[in-house]
């Protein structure tokens, strides 16, 4: 009997109202009422864009409709389908490569003060040259492969996991912290148990970021020298005014950037449900 009054009593405690777990009907309702803003203002922009092509309030060549569009893409799929993937294959290994570089870099950076102040300035600095203009550099040094792609998304996304990672495990409850301290953890238990657990809502925000950006990377380098890819496309069609290819492959990239958003964010659902249950609210106090 004692047992059962203790297992309820935190259900009874007061100021405090038990959620039962949603079912997949309102999980669908949930979507649908966080997704029909978005929905709505793409359609209100796409029936602007529209408009603008069907009244000829600018010239087809500078704008076409959205018809014209995707005419493009349903004659093209091949076409379009070689060249997003070269772009998507750049993006994925630039942003892998600047999640590990910028994880082990920020792990040094908070374990020493040293490090920290001597990388720091060098990653700010880094950040604030237009990777555009050094772009070319890139080409010159290792050619018209895909590494100066890889390289310019790596830079391109570094800046937002290393900031975040830094931020999650300097966020860390200091109480915490001497706790494990005083329960005997060492330095790498207190690590792997209590600072990287903390650190990883920080770090999934940053990855967010970050994956759109290597997106961003990858087609600037193809811009400086390519012959495949979207931004090879993109380049192609405003060479050639054929400006329905042009928005073809600026809407296909658009897509890669927000399918691989939407990837990471089931990742963090995933790794994370502890964080996903608090922001839902499955307890809540009044």
């Amino acid at each position: 009997m004692s047992q059962r009054v203790l297992s309820r009593a935190p259900s009874k405690a007061a100021g405090v109202v038990e959620r039962e777990r949603p079912g997949i009907r309102q999980r669908a309702a949930e979507a649908a009422e966080r997704g029909w803003r978005p929905l709505a203002l793409l359609l209100v922009c796409f029936g602007a864009w529209w408009l603008i092509a069907a009244t000829a309030m600018v010239e087809p060549y500078l704008v076409p409709s959205p018809g014209a569009t995707l005419d493009v893409i349903i004659d093209k799929p091949d076409y379009l389908w070689q060249h997003s993937w070269v772009t998507t294959y750049e993006t994925l290994i630039g942003f892998a490569i600047a999640v590990g570089v910028g994880i082990v870099s920020a792990v040094l950076m908070v374990a020493s003060t040293t490090v920290e102040k001597t990388l720091y300035p060098i990653l700010l600095f880094a950040q604030v040259v237009p990777k555009i203009a050094i772009a070319p550099l890139f080409v010159v040094w290792l050619g018209f492969g895909i590494a100066p792609k890889i390289l310019i998304a790596v830079l391109i996304a570094f800046f937002p996991v290393v900031i975040s990672m830094v931020t999650g495990l300097k966020a860390v409850d200091p109480e915490m912290l001497q706790l494990s301290a005083t329960m005997g953890a060492r330095p790498w238990q207190t690590f792997l148990k209590i600072r990287f657990p903390a650190s990883l809502p920080h770090l999934f925000s940053g990855l967010k970021v970050a994956v759109t950006l290597a997106v961003t990377g990858a087609v600037v380098g193809e811009f400086v020298g390519a012959n495949e890819g979207l931004g090879y496309v993109i380049l192609q069609a405003n060479g050639n005014l054929d400006t329905p290819m042009l928005f073809a492959g600026l809407l296909v990239m658009s897509l890669i950037g927000v399918v691989l958003f939407v990837l990471v964010e089931i990742a963090e659902k995933l790794l994370l449900p502890w964080h996903a249950s608090r922001r839902d609210a499955a307890a809540t106090t009044y």
